[in-house]
């Protein structure tokens, strides 16, 4: 196998803090490696030796001389109100069917198009950088936590397009099921040195165990050796007709060797306090309509959330999950309905960039201490902080010197610090190590009090075991069934989305003809979206207008009037419900070119 990318002694320091230290791998062509590691263990920063962007301080990094490296861009590329595919055509120099052909992989297809870069959702901006970064067809790519923000519809989407590709790459994800289905081999940074293992995250985790109850018995039969030795040492040592054999025996007992076993890195031990338990409705959301000031998101949201319940937020970027949780957390006023809450309900919000927000001069322990209420104790912040790693002295570093995934975890104890009967969570688990996230999410599922929480994250779902409440086209409802099914759903729908485009490497490759024909086909299908469009406004219309005069119906029950006119409108509901089907049924024959 051709080495592609070789780390030799690396050595990278920050001031006085050594991150790697003589760290060494080989990465060949078509391997494709999953990076795990504690945050701060030095993963970014060996994405980006890798990259060029710094140098080692010792050692050395080699490539191959014909490596055509692909990385995405932490920055956007993009100029104001550029369009995705004159933006592709420019950023790559290639020709518009080559980026056409690139975009299709990520779903990028129609009308999407010509939309502005910086006017798409942001999982859609991040489906641009990576038609981008694949467009130039490298052999190899560099991916640091590509999955972080991503909605469960790109990071899928990702997902099927690493498992088809033929290059190797190197991912740095905390996703532990999306490095379980795109890696073969397993890179762990660790005390600055790196270990480069033939095989998937779980079989290293296998491994690992092995290894360790492997030195251990090792260890116990070096030290049962070396003290029969050292007995006979003793016994015999000063006899003149045995000390030829006690030297024998001391060689012998200096020629064993135990293992080095490290002591395991400190694991996040989440407990989340109890709160007071009560029956009835956390919130009652009535006739509820959400959004922003001339923009409405969702609208029709009738349901009730009842204390204690845990809930997982899903859906797309830009469909309106964030703005339901502001909604319910008082941020943003609805702009119809009601939010009604139960009593003595009080929430806790952790918000996706909350940890950008915090005072650099604070230390671990001042920022739990001005956030935490009044009845907690010195001690109370302590034992929060020793849940989420900051114990001894970490309790005293600045938050300025923290890393991304250390202030993440500070946010969240002091957000559980504060005791409340509602925690609100938007993307809690972004920049958490596996340890915490799974501790995060064992902890969440045995609180006693109620969880809204929007994560990507399957692993993190799936241990909270919660309801799953969907936010999708303008609407907010729960959705039956357990969160694997809807996982298996999203799946299909994102296989069926790229169907019509290459799939990697198992199909040929369209030409200029192709991507003209695809091309053509592009008016008929807007104009069959359009009328999905129109016939879903309608319906919605109708819908509205059924719920009002029903209520009136309801408040004036022996007005026959009211009665008839409902009757008419639900007639009415039952054609354009038929109109939708029908044409919903028109664009999935077109397909979602």
């Amino acid at each position: 196998m051709k080495v592609l990318l070789q780390v030799k002694g690396v050595e990278k320091r920050y001031g006085s803090f050594t991150v790697l230290h003589d760290a060494t791998a080989a990465i060949g062509e078509g391997m494709k490696v999953g990076v795990m590691g504690r945050n701060g263990a030095g993963k970014s920063t060996l994405c980006r030796i890798l990259t060029g962007e710094e140098e080692p301080d010792a050692g050395e990094v080699i490539r191959a001389r014909d490596l055509r490296l692909g990385y995405l861009a932490q920055h956007d590329p993009w100029e104001p109100g550029e369009a995705v595919l004159p933006f592709l055509m420019r950023h790559t120099g290639l020709e518009e069917w080559v980026c056409g052909r690139a975009a299709a992989r990520f779903a990028l297809k129609g009308e999407v198009l010509e939309k502005a870069v910086d006017a798409l959702p942001g999982g859609f901006r991040t489906r641009v950088k990576l038609a981008a970064m694949i467009a130039e067809d490298p052999d190899f790519l560099i991916l640091d936590e590509p999955t972080n923000f991503l909605d469960l519809s790109t990071l899928l989407l990702l997902q099927e397009f690493l498992a088809g590709y033929r290059g190797g790459a190197l991912v740095v994800s905390h996703d532990r099921e999306f490095l379980k289905r795109t890696c073969d081999h397993t890179l762990e940074v660790e005390h600055g040195e790196l270990t480069l293992f033939p095989g998937d995250l779980e079989a290293w985790f296998e491994e690992k165990e092995v290894r360790m109850e492997l030195a251990a018995r090792t260890n116990a039969a070096v030290a049962a050796k070396k003290a029969q030795l050292q007995d006979f040492i003793n016994r015999f040592g000063a006899k003149a007709t045995k000390a030829t054999q006690a030297k024998s025996k001391a060689k012998e007992m200096a020629r064993l060797h135990s293992i080095e076993i490290r002591h395991p890195l400190p694991t996040a031990r989440i407990r989340i306090p109890p709160v007071e338990e009560r029956k009835g409705n956390a919130f009652v959301l009535e006739d509820l309509a959400i959004g922003y000031p001339g923009r409405r998101v969702a609208a029709g949201i009738h349901f009730t959330i009842e204390r204690g319940a845990r809930i997982a937020v899903v859906g797309d970027n830009g469909q309106g999950k964030t703005t339901f949780l502001r909604t319910l957390a008082g941020d943003l006023a609805p702009l119809q309905g009601t939010v009604k809450r139960g009593h003595a309900v009080e929430v806790a919000v952790y918000a996706q960039h909350v940890y950008e927000n915090l005072d650099p001069e604070d230390t671990v322990l001042s920022h739990l201490e001005k956030g935490a209420p009044f009845a907690q104790t010195r001690q109370d912040a302590l034992d929060m902080a020793g849940c989420f790693l900051f114990s001894g002295e970490a309790v005293n570093k600045k938050v300025e010197v923290l890393s991304g995934g250390e202030r993440a975890r500070l946010c969240l104890a002091g957000l559980l610090l504060q005791a409340k009967p509602v925690l609100l969570l938007d993307e809690p688990t972004n920049h958490l190590d596996f340890a915490t996230v799974e501790a995060l999410g064992a902890a969440l599922r045995e609180f006693n009090g109620t969880v809204l929480c929007i994560s990507h994250d399957r692993t993190f779902v799936s241990m909270m075991e919660a309801e799953i409440l969907e936010v999708d086209g303008g609407r907010v409802r729960m959705r039956a069934g357990e969160y694997g099914d809807y996982v298996d759903d999203l799946e299909r729908r994102v296989r069926a989305s790229i169907g019509a485009a290459p799939d990697g490497e198992k199909k040929e490759k369209k030409g200029a003809a192709d991507w003209a024909e695809a091309k053509r086909l592009r008016s008929e299908r807007a104009k069959a979206r359009n009328g999905l469009k129109k016939a879903e406004e309608r319906m919605r219309a109708l819908e509205a207008e059924r719920d009002r005069l029903a209520a009136a119906v309801r408040d004036h029950p022996s007005d026959a009037g009211r009665y008839r006119v409902l009757h008419e409108r639900e007639i009415d509901l039952r054609k354009a419900e038929e109109e939708w089907l029908a044409a919903q049924a028109l664009v999935e024959r077109l397909g979602e070119g």
